[in-house]
């Protein structure tokens, strides 16, 4: 039966998009459920969570949360202490995905992993988002210097010594970013709070 051109077609269908679909992408591309079903049924694909399926023959997740998250949540863009670890801007390891939503924007429901939800809106959503490929999944996260910046902004929720780390990471990593990273602080209203720990000499 997999030898028929559905299931041919599903494959080679699966194989175009890095060997991942979603369910509303697979219906969309013309693979009904009744051959999604049998192709995991028969070992072929597998079903990494809920409405995700992937290729059996990958190798496993190297990023499962983000990729994860990315799959079922492709409008979110990965934020706060999620995207410092990313960053290796921090030494804490996230409980949770951090993830920012513009605000009005439908959310998703996840069983796993957990997330924390942040709904920005305007340039606080839509600038420095950087686009990273990991499992053949489109990841969304915000750039070093918009993350770091937004840090400052929730640090009373995030806590500051979080914050100060990841300050002090960046101006390890970044030094030519600096007037990046104030053109975020000015749109966050951060500057007057980032400019202190800047003259601090590393």
């Amino acid at each position: 039966m997999l030898a028929t051109q559905p299931f041919k077609q599903a494959l080679a269908d699966f194989k175009q998009q890095r060997g991942a679909l979603r369910m509303a992408e697979a219906l969309r591309l013309g693979i009904s459920r009744r051959v999604l079903y049998a192709l995991r049924d028969a070992g072929v694909i597998e079903q990494v969570s809920r409405g995700f399926y992937r290729l059996t023959e990958l190798p496993a997740l190297s990023n499962p949360d983000l990729t994860l998250v990315a799959a079922h949540m492709p409008n979110a863009v990965i934020c706060m202490v999620s995207a410092l670890a990313f960053h290796n801007l921090t030494t804490q390891v996230p409980h949770a995905v951090d993830v920012a939503l513009q605000r009005g924007a439908r959310r998703s429901r996840l069983a796993f992993p957990p997330t924390n939800v942040y709904w920005f809106s305007g340039a606080s959503f839509a600038e420095g988002i950087e686009t990273h490929t990991i499992d053949g999944i489109n990841v969304r996260v915000y750039d070093p210097e918009k993350t770091v910046v937004d840090v400052f902004r929730y640090r009373n929720k995030i806590g500051m010594d979080v914050a100060l780390e990841a300050l002090q990471r960046w101006r390890q990593q970044r030094k030519g970013k600096f007037n990046v990273l104030m053109a975020y602080a000015r749109m966050r209203s951060v500057e007057k709070t980032l400019a202190p720990y800047l003259a601090v000499p590393l």
